[in-house]
């Protein structure tokens, strides 16, 4: 299953480089869930891509770098260039059941660090230094001194 999320998510991004709008939809939920952070200015670049009131100009370069299956969440990181100015990204794509996308936070120049956590029936929070915590992703690509880093716990 993790392999077929990983796929709908490599298969959204192609359809988005492709401008192909129709197999964007036909791949996201219609409802989809949509989580943002980062600067105002930028908030709503993504979900103009999906819904496809914008595309991607050929003076535009949207990059994905890597992107890794977490079970029901696919994380992607990648760049966009636009005038010279390198703007950093990760999505985490959720999918249901491997064949739709449900849901997307998008982090925008954030640094992210993603962590697994185990859940006991005595403990309800940890630090990500508890034994019930494990590290399972970070992002790269943002100049960690300039931006804010951010976990994400499943």
């Amino acid at each position: 299953m993790e392999a077929q999320n990983k796929k709908i998510v490599c298969d959204l991004y192609k359809a988005l480089a492709a401008r192909d709008t129709k197999s964007v939809h036909r791949l996201l939920a219609p409802d989809i869930d949509w989580w943002f952070h980062g600067p105002p200015a930028h908030k709503y670049n993504l979900m103009q891509l999906l819904t496809g009131s914008c595309v991607i100009e050929d003076t535009d370069s949207f990059k994905v770098v890597v992107v890794v299956d977490l079970g029901s969440m696919v994380v992607a990181e990648g760049y966009h260039l636009y005038d010279n100015r390198k703007t950093c990204w990760v999505h985490a794509w959720s999918v249901e059941n491997g064949k739709i996308i449900t849901q997307v936070k998008e982090y925008l120049n954030s640094s992210l660090t993603i962590f697994s956590y185990t859940k006991s029936s005595n403990v309800f929070l940890a630090s990500p230094r508890s034994p019930k915590c494990k590290n399972v992703w970070q992002s790269e690509l943002a100049d960690n001194a300039s931006v804010p880093h951010l976990l994400l716990v499943l």
